[in-house]
C-alpha cells in the first residue's frame, strides 16, 4: 500500500540529511567519498518511502554515459541494467526529462514497452524515480522499485522528489570534493617531479661539470634508455637524497 500519510514537506529524515550536508561542507569534508555518500542516500532514501523494496542512484558521468552507482540489491541492478541495454525506461526518462516518473504496474504501463516486459519477469510491479538536479545540471537520480502494484502514490512521488533535491547537494559536494581532492594530488605530483628534476640537473651539473641544458639532455638520455619518465630517472639518480618515492 501507499504511504499516503506522508508530509512531503516535513521528511522524517530531514535531520539526517541535514547533518550531513553540514559536514559536507565543513572540515570532516575529507573523510566522505562519493561512495559513501551514495550509500547514505540509498538507505535514507529506502526508510523515507515504507513500501520501498529496492532503492538504487544512478549517476551521469562528464561524458553523459550512465551507471548505478549504489543499489540496495540485485533487483535493482538488474532493472536499472535493462534500461541502460535497451535505452528506456523512467528512470532515464527522469534524467532525460529532469522530471519525475512513476509507474503504478508495469504489467499496465504503455511507456517503455520492452522495458516493462522484460522486468516483469523479475517481479518488479511499481517503480517511482526522480532526478537530482542542481543548478549545475542533473547529476542522476534516484530511483524505488517494489515488487507489489501500487506500492506509490502521488505523496511517495512528491516525497521523493524532495528527497532528490536534497540528496543532489550532497552528490554534488562529494564531486566536487573528490575532483578538487584529484586535482590537489597532481598537482602535488607534478611539483614533486618538478623539484626532483631540479634536484637531479643539479647533482648532474657539480657531478660532471655540465651546463644546464646538458644536464637535462642526459636526464632524457637517461629516462630513454630505462623506458621511464625524466622524472624517474631523476627519482632514480638522486633517490637517496630526495627521499622515499611517493606512493602508486
Amino acid at each position: 500500500m501507499s504511504s499516503e500519510q506522508a508530509t512531503p514537506g516535513e521528511l522524517p529524515l530531514d535531520g539526517e540529511l541535514a547533518t550531513v550536508a553540514a559536514r559536507m561542507s565543513g572540515l570532516l569534508l575529507s573523510r566522505e567519498t562519493v561512495d559513501s555518500v551514495l550509500e547514505l542516500i540509498v538507505s535514507l532514501a529506502g526508510t523515507t518511502i515504507a513500501a520501498a523494496e529496492g532503492v538504487g542512484v544512478t549517476l551521469v558521468d562528464t561524458q553523459g554515459s550512465f551507471d548505478t552507482t549504489c543499489a540496495s540489491g540485485p533487483l535493482v541492478r538488474e532493472a536499472d541494467t535493462l534500461q541502460y541495454e535497451l535505452g528506456e525506461g523512467p528512470c532515464l526518462a527522469a534524467l532525460a526529462g529532469c522530471s519525475p516518473q512513476r509507474i503504478d504496474d508495469v504489467a499496465r504501463e504503455r511507456r517503455w514497452s520492452r522495458w516493462c516486459a522484460a522486468v516483469a519477469g523479475s517481479g518488479l510491479r511499481s517503480v517511482v524515480t526522480a532526478p537530482m538536479v542542481t543548478e549545475d545540471g542533473c547529476h542522476g537520480a534516484i530511483k524505488i522499485y517494489a515488487t507489489a502494484p501500487r506500492a506509490f502514490g502521488p505523496v511517495d512521488e512528491r516525497t521523493l522528489v524532495t528527497f532528490a533535491d536534497r540528496a543532489a547537494v550532497l552528490v554534488a559536494n562529494a564531486r566536487a570534493y573528490e575532483r578538487a581532492g584529484r586535482f590537489s594530488e597532481r598537482f602535488k605530483d607534478t611539483l614533486r617531479d618538478r623539484d626532483l628534476i631540479t634536484l637531479a640537473k643539479g647533482f648532474l651539473m657539480g657531478r660532471d661539470g655540465l651546463g644546464e641544458d646538458a644536464a637535462f639532455d642526459r636526464l632524457r638520455s637517461l629516462a630513454g634508455a630505462h623506458g621511464g619518465s625524466t622524472a624517474e630517472a631523476a627519482a632514480h639518480l638522486v633517490g637517496p637524497v630526495a627521499g622515499p618515492p611517493r606512493e602508486g
